[in-house]
């Protein structure tokens, strides 16, 4: 797998491409994708990441100060009350420099949250002491069993280790960081451990500000990974025959309501460069995220260009996707 570094030299707009930089979802919440790494290989996994995959070619990384630019311009668009999330198509705490991003985020006058995604894996009482330090306000924790083979089954590795996921949710309690747990349920296989998750959440007392759970409905992705024989649920399927009992059972709303829960809420959309069905030169400047693929840039902005034959210069490409300012092009 190549590694390419991404910095204000490279001439690469953080705007565009779902695998780096910053995403608009039309809301006060901007996902921040530092880099994409990946640990671990989650059977369920949506864009087929990790050390075992099979399509992707390149990984990304972010130089800090140029994605700290980024938000802060995109920030001031927003308006205040914006809600900075760390993720990744992978696994943002490998991103090396972390708690220096978070602590200049928390230095932007329009963003009040900051929030990670992460697997848990490479979090201990040291690292999470400086993200607490760092200022950091929310752990998603992708935690979706508490039985250490069914864990280390959804995680696909056979280093997995549940018990250190638990001390590591505990310790997270223990700190000023705030902790959702957000397991994905997989029809079949942890059925009976979200029942345990909830009640663990519970009783260790996550969810202080926010809240203490939420639980992710299985997708098939086109890149991505299913576990054999799984079926992805109807979303009435997810929220009548599992989401519902499970809120009688033990008490708890699971149904999250993003302006309620994390005070989300619309704001405009950073405006569209291009339109679906367009024609445009893009410059080559990276190679892609899956094999066939390269980043091309026009208008400053990515445009991910599938079944791409050149590795370099100009290709001329028809623009076939622009949702969320996420954009996809192939040769014409």
């Amino acid at each position: 797998m190549t590694h390419f570094r991404i910095t204000r030299n490279s001439e690469i707009p953080l705007i565009g491409s779902l695998y780096f930089g910053l995403i608009d979802r039309g809301t006060s919440l901007l996902q921040v994708r530092p880099s994409c790494g990946c640990n671990l290989n989650c059977p369920f996994c949506s864009v087929d990441a990790g050390p075992a995959s099979t399509t992707r070619a390149t990984s990304y990384e972010v130089e800090m100060e140029y994605l700290v630019e980024a938000v802060q311009e995109i920030a001031q668009f927003k308006g205040a009350g914006v809600e900075c999330h760390i993720d990744s198509p992978g696994e943002p705490v490998m991103y090396s420099r972390l708690p220096e991003l978070i602590a200049a985020l928390k230095e932007i006058d329009e963003v009040t949250v900051i929030s990670l995604q992460t697997n848990g894996t490479l979090l201990n009482e040291e690292k999470i002491s400086a993200l607490e330090s760092a200022g950091l306000d929310r752990i998603n924790l992708s935690l979706h069993a508490l039985d250490p083979a069914i864990a280390q089954l959804l995680a696909g590795v056979d280093w997995y280790d549940s018990e250190k996921l638990t001390d590591a949710a505990r310790a997270i309690v223990r700190s000023r960081i705030d902790l959702l747990i957000a397991p994905v349920y997989i029809p079949g296989i942890n059925d009976a451990e979200i029942p345990k998750l909830i009640r663990f959440a519970q009783e260790i007392g996550a969810g202080k500000r926010f809240p203490p759970l939420g639980i992710q409905k299985f997708e098939h992705y086109r890149y991505g990974r299913s576990p054999k024989g799984v079926k992805a649920q109807s979303w009435w399927q997810f929220f009548n025959r599992s989401i519902r009992p499970w809120e009688k059972e033990f008490g708890i709303n699971l149904r999250l309501d993003p302006a309620r829960d994390f005070g989300t809420v619309r704001r405009p959309f950073i405006p569209l460069v291009f339109s679906k069905g367009e024609k445009v030169t893009v410059e080559i400047r990276a190679p892609g995220w899956i094999h066939g693929e390269m980043l091309g840039v026009a208008r400053n902005r990515v445009v991910s260009v599938y079944n791409c034959g050149k590795e370099s210069g100009q290709v001329r490409v028809k623009i076939v996707a622009t949702k969320h300012n996420i954009y996809v092009g192939v040769p014409v």
